[in-house]
């Protein structure tokens, strides 16, 4: 595709956004940046969660994932809606009712600042690493497909595309994303859907037909009960995918900033539960998509792998410009519908948990927004050795770590009656990835047992058992 008309695509899509942020933007006042002023109709938020979920990472990863697990992740999303179920019914009501802006302030409420400050803690590390995942991912396919032929550098690239994102959030935050998600989704899944289309008549394949050819491939088998010690199995799936839900969902600012948008909680729960099951078959349809380009990369003796295979062929013109199109405007699409929120999420946590207020000054809030969007640029430039060749599956191990604790502490905090010494709640919350670290590594090292994403419910049990340890019962307090 030519680089020039990229270009064009990618300055029509930044103004449309813009336009969006203009008309949206108009109130300015910290309530709409943090909150929406709680006035976004559910149907809105659930169909522009579906592009912040997926991000680019979805886009090109799980496309990329099916030649070694074939559809073995739709047995995560399975686990997804299981948790879905669980955020709408335990952890949503609980923020209707503390009326929480930033839901780290739950565990001030039970816990004290301690506990606080390092659930906030965990969310902005857990948030950083995954924002930059999504945005570093982006950025590598911009700047081999597009920038490098105008001799930009890799700095560059990444630059202009955080300035890019802070340029149409930075006036009402929330308010705004809430609806340029909606656009953002719109595109990504119209991109799939034109070149699952355009490839199927290329190859003058019906669905009938390219399903058979996947099974006649192995590469469309969904779950996996044979090997217990094998990553995929469907029992390590699902749990994990269940959890991987409620963490990264149900415990993340950034989720469920959009959630707490609503105008009650009786559709904040609506738009959860319809968002799970949307998310079921928009993950189906990635990973039929990922099956179809594998075959098409064979065929052709492309030899694409990984996160290289839709790049690869939607840029190499195989498939025609149409699909060259529709592959730039969903990776951008898709990109900054997850790191838009990511922005104003960090900023709303730092500015109600560690600043202590939600009356910060505009100029003070912005002063941390263009913090936070720094930040990230440093950690993207740094990120090309610490990488694998799949994004996501990278990802989930992060967040393995990394949200492990917030799921300990919230479920002592939402579960136990118990009371915590505040003074051990920080070094416990520290302690549990390390013991996981140490878990998984004994496990695959002697026994050649992976835990895979399971990693996140073991840390998070660990964290539980410390926090138990350290506590007692509330009739226990001394007054």
């Amino acid at each position: 595709m030519d680089a020039q008309l990229t270009i064009i695509l990618i300055v029509a899509y930044f103004a449309l956004l813009i336009g969006i942020s203009y008309l949206t933007g108009k109130d300015t006042s910290n309530e709409t940046f943090f909150t929406g002023k709680r006035s976004s109709p559910w149907y809105i938020v659930t169909f522009g969660m579906i592009g912040a979920s997926l991000s680019g990472v979805t886009f090109v990863s799980v496309p990329g994932w099916v030649e070694a697990d074939g559809f073995a992740y739709l047995q995560m999303c399975l686990g997804y809606v299981a948790g879905y179920i669980v955020i709408s019914q335990l952890l949503l009501p609980v923020y209707y009712k503390y009326n929480l802006t930033s839901i780290y302030q739950f565990l001030g409420e039970r816990f004290g600042s301690n506990a606080h400050k390092i659930g906030s803690f965990y969310f902005i590390i857990s948030r950083l690493i995954g924002a930059s995942f999504r945005l570093y991912l982006v950025a590598n396919i911009f700047q081999k497909y597009i920038a490098s032929e105008f001799g930009i550098s890799f700095s560059v690239t990444v630059l202009i595309t955080i300035i890019l994102i802070w340029l149409y959030t930075f006036r009402s935050g929330i308010k705004t994303i809430v609806w340029t998600d909606t656009l953002q989704t719109s595109f990504m899944l119209l991109a799939v859907g034109i070149s699952v289309y355009l490839l199927l008549e290329k190859q003058g394949l019906s669905f009938a037909d390219s399903w058979y050819i996947l099974g006649d491939e192995s590469l469309n088998k969904i779950f996996f009960w044979e090997d217990w010690a094998s990553k995929n199995h469907f029992v390590k799936q699902f749990i994990s995918g269940m959890f991987i839900t409620i963490a990264m969902t149900g415990l993340d600012q950034d989720m469920m900033q959009k959630n707490l948008t609503c105008k009650s909680l009786k559709e904040a729960q609506k738009n959860m539960l319809t968002f799970g099951i949307i998310l079921v078959f928009v993950n189906f349809l990635f990973l039929y998509f990922g099956g179809i380009l594998t075959v098409f990369s064979d065929t052709h003796g492309m030899n694409l792998h990984n996160d290289a295979l839709f790049p690869g062929i939607a840029m190499s013109g195989k498939l025609g410009a149409i699909v060259a199109t529709s592959f730039v405007l969903g990776l951008i699409a898709s990109a900054y519908s997850s790191a838009d929120s990511a922005l104003a999420s960090l900023t709303t946590v730092f500015c109600v948990d560690f600043l202590k207020t939600k009356e910060v000054k505009k100029r003070t809030r912005t002063i941390v927004h263009i913090g936070f969007s720094i930040l990230l640029f440093i950690i993207i430039i740094n990120f090309k050795n610490f990488v694998s060749p799949n994004i996501i599956s990278s990802l989930f191990k992060a967040a393995g770590y990394t949200y492990g604790p917030l799921l300990g502490l919230f479920f002592f905090a939402l579960w136990s009656n118990r009371s915590l010494r505040k003074d051990l709640v920080i070094p416990i919350t520290i302690l549990s990835p390390i013991l996981t670290f140490i878990l998984q590594y004994y496990l695959k090292e002697y026994y050649k047992f992976d835990l895979g994403f399971t990693l996140l419910p073991i840390n998070g049990a660990l964290n539980y058992l410390g926090l138990f340890l350290i506590s007692k019962p509330e009739k226990e307090k001394t007054t």
